[in-house]
């Protein structure tokens, strides 16, 4: 019965949050090759200037566009703990083996959620002992598998586009899941941060409780920080993207600026595709751009932030500094190819 009204939820939740909305989208990409505007610049070939005026319209634009996605990772994540059984999640996601890391990838694709409201549900996972690797490749693929994305980019950007966040993207997701379950060490000291499984509650009143207890200790845990972060990344955005321009070319520092930049910055689900869009028609290099469109969806600092309890600071360390490497991949690749 547990079970049953997880998958209801998830479901239910998904198509009113991601599936039904996104399929509207795909629909206004295929006709008139857009998705909206940057939330990064708007129409402005640069971001206002930092001020507290630039990090409160940055925080309530992106708080617009993806509260509902939070609240229903919220809900997700804590209902992993309250219905799903351990032993379930352990039998799924607990193979330390590739195995594992591709359950853990495949089971991210329906999500389709953006990297800091996958960060609850990853958060449930690992309470619930789900390996490292299975838990960075559903991490990772909710945004870089997300197949309405991919869809997006090729109706706005162009099918090339996607074929190169493809070739990259896969690796990536399951080749860091691997990686993750490699450098993190079974009984390693992160695991004595995770609060002790609690017993499994014997009816719908318990559940219920339980539910709510552990919904109210994640928000109140993860969502100040969050805000924190978003808002100061939001003030401080005119220095991590400079004037946008022609003189932004495919020279390796600028490739290397917006690589690093997009792994800090936070977006919502699909942003990185009208961002790139519109940089692209202020003449930006494509090799910058490359380098965006692979780091600005899978990690960002808030959402590595909301992660630090549930895996060592060596890993998300790692897997930072990998997302940066394909990113420079990404940009030496389009550079390269003179994509556009």
């Amino acid at each position: 019965m547990r079970v049953s009204v997880f998958v209801l939820l998830a479901v239910a939740g998904l198509f009113y949050v991601k599936w039904y909305p996104y399929y509207g989208r795909a629909l206004v990409a295929a006709a008139h090759h857009s998705i909206g505007h940057s939330i990064l610049m708007g129409e402005e070939a640069s971001a206002p200037a930092p001020s507290w005026s630039a990090a409160l319209g940055y925080a309530l634009a992106y708080g617009k566009a993806i509260w509902q996605a939070m609240l229903l990772g919220l809900l997700l994540g804590s209902g992993i703990q309250a219905l799903l059984p351990v032993n379930w999640v352990q039998r799924v996601l607990g193979n330390r083996g590739f195995g594992g890391v591709l359950a853990g990838g495949l089971l991210a694709m329906p999500g389709m959620m953006c990297t800091c409201c996958a960060a609850p549900v990853v958060v449930g996972l690992r309470q619930h002992q789900a390996a490292p690797g299975a838990a960075i490749a559903f991490w990772l693929g909710n945004t870089v598998l997300n197949p309405a994305t991919l869809v997006f980019t090729g109706f706005v950007l162009g099918w090339h586009w996607t074929l190169l966040r493809m070739l990259l993207g896969v690796p990536m997701v399951f080749g860091l899941g691997y990686l993750a379950n490699r450098i993190t060490e079974p009984g390693s000291p992160v695991a004595t941060k995770l609060l002790p499984t609690e017993p499994e509650p014997r009816s719908a009143a318990e559940v219920g409780k339980r539910w709510g207890r552990i919904f109210g200790r994640m928000t109140v845990r993860l969502i100040p920080e969050y805000v924190v972060i978003v808002l100061l990344l939001g003030a401080i955005r005119a220095w991590m993207f400079p004037h946008i321009g022609p003189a932004i070319d495919n020279q390796w520092f600028w490739i290397a600026g917006f690589a690093l930049a997009g792994m800090l910055f936070v977006i919502p689900t699909a942003g990185e595709v009208p961002i790139v869009q519109a940089m692209l028609a202020l003449g930006m290099g494509g090799g910058p751009a490359a380098a965006l469109l692979m780091t600005l969806p899978p990690v960002s600092l808030p959402s590595l932030a909301m992660l630090g309890r549930s895996f060592p600071v060596r890993t998300l360390a790692v897997m930072a500094a990998a997302v940066f490497g394909c990113g420079l991949l990404g940009g030496a690749l389009a550079a390269w190819l003179g994509m556009r």
